[in-house]
């Protein structure tokens, strides 16, 4: 197999994550902005491609127009259209990434024809993904739509990094995993279990502060807390056993691996974006829901998750040859 096309698979399918992560960090801020339907139909914005940059560009009746799709009360605002719109964009630009990914992956139709097929699943889903867009949209930010969104580009992340993970377990099989103890995987997929119930959580978290901005007319931050329901007292409390337990896990790697392994990187990331995402939860809680904290908490959940994911992905490769 031609190395450089085997580098240059690997090379875009990294792309392709890190920019599935600039879009959930994009969506994160749209969200946390109110940005959501700063353009209230899709795919164009406001009608037009390039959406306006003052209201004098738009009709004079567009309050009536959308009011008759079913969006009451649209009113122009030239920062939350752009932001949605470059939301839009850096999507679009998955497309494309993705669209290079699953060509690329063809390589491998001979030697390991699911990572091809692999690589084509993760393309289709972003494509459902963009249908799905258009539906949050058109149900005008329903919360249960926007959460099935964000947990559809996670499995997409989860998708493209085994893909990836799987292409490069000639490389992972020479990593040394026997000082680790035999529970550390155990504990590991009991870590991504809890990841993912505290990201159902968060979810329905967010789901009740949307509703409690909209309440608040999206003013007085806050005083939001006081209106929190019982699930975010569990989100905050299960977030000190996720924090130990993935220190629990950091420490393991750090103490049985060489300093130079990519094991040791990953379990000093994960400690790191752990800590991270328990810090902006803090300032949430603490500081009146700052916006800025808000995409930042959503981002590190998702990386959290893609880490371990990935530490998952090099244990089972670790040690082995690679299948023919």
């Amino acid at each position: 197999m031609n190395p450089q096309a085997v580098a240059r698979f690997r090379r875009l399918g990294v792309l392709t994550i890190f920019a599935v992560y600039i879009v959930i960090l994009a969506g994160g801020i749209v969200r946390a902005s109110g940005a959501g339907m700063g353009c209230p139909d899709w795919p164009t914005c406001f009608g037009q491609w390039v959406p306006p940059t003052d209201e004098a560009q738009l009709p004079a009746n567009y309050h009536e127009i959308y009011a008759e799709r079913g969006y009451q009360d649209t009113q122009f605002n030239p920062v939350k259209t752009w932001t949605e719109y470059a939301n839009r964009l850096v999507g679009v630009t998955i497309g494309f990434l993705i669209l290079l990914t699953a060509w690329s992956s063809r390589i491998y139709l001979k030697t390991d024809k699911t990572i091809f097929h692999l690589a084509v699943t993760a393309f289709l889903l972003v494509g459902f993904q963009g249908w799905l867009g258009s539906t949050v949209v058109a149900s005008n930010l329903k919360p249960v739509m926007i959460t099935l969104h964000m947990l559809l580009a996670l499995f997409i992340v989860a998708l493209l990094i085994y893909t990836i993970a799987r292409s490069q377990r000639d490389v992972i099989a020479q990593l040394d995993i026997q000082a680790l103890p035999e529970k550390f995987k155990t504990v590991l997929i009991a870590a991504m279990v809890m990841t993912l119930m505290q990201v159902a959580m968060g979810t329905q978290v967010r789901e009740a502060v949307d509703f409690i901005s909209h309440s608040h007319s999206y003013i007085e931050r806050q005083y939001w807390r006081d209106d929190f329901p019982i699930i975010f007292y569990i989100h905050r409390s299960f977030s000190s056993v996720i924090l130990f337990t993935n220190l629990w896990l950091a420490w393991k790697i750090v103490r049985a691996v060489d300093k130079n392994s990519l094991l040791r990187m990953l379990g000093l990331a994960l400690a790191g974006l752990v800590i991270t995402a328990i810090l902006a939860g803090v300032s949430l809680d603490r500081l009146g829901m700052p916006p800025v904290a808000q995409p930042i908490h959503l981002l590190m959940a998702n990386l959290i998750f893609g880490a371990q994911f990935f530490l998952y992905s090099c244990l089972n490769y670790a040690g082995k040859s690679a299948e023919t």
